[in-house]
């Protein structure tokens, strides 16, 4: 890992030596080491972790998903965005959701290198990284106050729905095929599960 995050500096042009070890990220590094990437990459708490390519299938079901949301906020003044983005949990710790929503267009939570928190994110959950998106991140979104998480997994054909509440995530709904995966925070707004995972499967 330490030889791949060393590749990736290598557009900076810094001196043999000057790349953090593992466990010794901080924030100006990482933002600095993402300016230059083409590949999606988060900060765990000093660990730099380099996220697997994403798939055909995954843009595929990502881009059902954008154009849904987008289709419903922008109507209300509203913005959707997908990665690459950078959203900064806490100091020391960054994730690249998916997809990030924010009900204000003009919300002031974004700033001029990372996102400050957001209303709604979505991940869609690649075999690689499913303990990332199910587990790891649940806990980070929550500690960064979203009121909304979407989880999106295309092996179990489902999509589950988490509400922020006491401070951590609780299911509002688990949507399978068949049925309509709904927003809390969004009134009216729901996706067609079928559609979304048959988008992958579209000529």
């Amino acid at each position: 890992m330490q030889d791949e995050i060393r590749a990736f500096l290598n557009p900076l042009h810094l001196p043999e030596g000057e790349t953090p070890a593992q466990g010794a990220w901080r924030d100006e590094a990482y933002l600095r080491l993402t300016d230059d990437v083409s590949r999606l990459v988060e900060l765990a708490d000093g660990v730099v972790e380099v996220l697997p390519m994403p798939t055909e299938e995954h843009q595929d079901i990502l881009a059902f998903l954008f154009d849904a949301f987008r289709g419903h906020v922008e109507r209300t003044g509203g913005k959707v965005y997908f990665a690459p983005l950078r959203l900064r949990i806490r100091p020391g710790k960054f994730r690249e959701p998916d997809l990030l929503l924010v009900q204000d267009a003009r919300d002031p939570r974004r700033g001029s290198r990372f996102w400050r928190g957001a209303d709604l994110v979505a991940e869609v959950v690649s075999p690689e990284g499913a303990s990332r998106d199910l587990v790891d991140k649940r806990l980070d979104y929550a500690e960064a106050g979203i009121p909304e998480y979407w989880i999106v997994d295309p092996r179990a054909e489902r999509v589950t729905v988490l509400l922020l509440e006491a401070g951590g995530y609780v299911q509002a709904g688990i949507y399978p095929r068949g049925s309509a995966a709904a927003s809390r925070l969004l009134a009216g707004f729901d996706v067609a599960v079928d559609a979304l995972f048959d988008a992958a499967n579209a000529e």
